[in-house]
């Protein structure tokens, strides 16, 4: 929906003016819509229209054309937006769309300052920087980009972390799924501690997640989206670890699971009990086994024990 109105205002009014009033700069400035907004990973609907909603598009300059041009860039292409039937922007949408520099546009999303010139970024850098705000700053789509300057970062982002940190995530997560469903939901149960226990269990929902994102190189988007890319990915996968969407809909079975009460009675804690009676346990270790298995895929073990804490060393042994 927004994606597709916002191309054809580009095509219809934005292209023309910047071809008449800023030819000379007409190859250097890139236009595409990136960023946040659900419009700009094509998950906008009629829900999404009682907030931030509207047409328009993004244009990427270098910090050199944005002290020659940008002003005056800046007040055509809003008077265009102005006279759109659907241009009722908010102050906030405004922000996210129309001129800036791509220097400006990257840090902004990713939360620190970027070598965008040189598309480079450093591995402390790499580290502290979000899943979702990655996925925010690789979205959308560009229409026109002929220098080349803000489509060689966005490659350079969609290339993936370097390999330490993709361990070192694959890692956290890891360890995050063991320790949340695969042990202390049980301590809980058992202690009759529920709250706790649906701590656990979203906590470990998470993490599976998280992990299935990191297993396929993609960013996951903010969290509200965030299952919805999973079973996109699931879906169209050539070579998801069950079958055509058998990760997504063990992920859904286990959001809507509420495990089972009575089946820790009289149960005393132990740290070599499974507990395959509570649906919950079942679902955990079926979607380990499936995680175990994207890991040989993606050559980081040949094990196949289901515990996922006996991963974490032998992952960050190669770093």
């Amino acid at each position: 929906m927004g994606i597709g109105s916002s191309r054809r205002f580009y095509e219809a009014e934005v292209a023309p003016m910047i071809h008449e009033k800023f030819r000379e700069f007409e190859k250097r400035i890139a236009v595409g819509i990136a960023g946040e907004g659900s419009d700009c990973f094509g998950y906008d609907d009629f829900i999404s229209r009682d907030h931030d909603f509207g047409t328009g598009v993004c244009l990427w300059v270098t910090d050199e054309d944005m002290q020659n041009i940008g002003q005056e860039l800046s007040k055509e292409y809003e008077y265009l937006v102005d006279q759109h039937p659907s241009s009722k922007l908010t102050d906030r949408l405004r922000a996210r769309r129309g001129v800036m520099t791509i220097r400006s546009f990257y840090s902004k999303i990713l939360g620190t300052e970027l070598d965008t010139k040189n598309a480079v970024i450093t591995n402390d850098d790499w580290s502290g920087l979000d899943h979702a705000c990655l996925a925010t700053a690789v979205n959308g789509f560009v229409f026109r980009d002929d220098l080349g300057e803000f489509t060689a970062f966005r490659e350079l982002l969609l290339n993936y972390y370097p390999d330490n940190v993709w361990r070192i995530r694959i890692a956290n997560e890891l360890h995050k799924f063991a320790a949340s469903l695969q042990v202390n939901y049980s301590r809980c149960m058992c202690r009759e501690d529920w709250v706790a226990a649906r701590l656990c269990h979203m906590q470990g929902l998470e993490a599976a997640m998280q992990l299935y994102f990191l297993m396929k190189r993609q960013y996951p988007p903010y969290y509200k989206w965030t299952f919805r890319r999973l079973e996109e990915i699931d879906r169209d996968s050539v070579d998801s670890s069950t079958k055509y969407g058998g990760f997504s809909t063990l992920i859904r079975k286990l959001s809507e699971e509420m495990g089972d009460k009575s089946a820790w009675k009289g149960i005393k804690y132990s740290p070599n009990y499974i507990n395959l009676s509570d649906p919950m346990i079942v679902l955990a270790e079926r979607i380990a086994g499936c995680i175990v298995d994207m890991m040989n895929k993606n050559g980081l073990t040949d094990r196949t024990n289901p515990y996922l804490e006996t991963y974490v060393d032998e992952i960050l042994d190669k770093i």
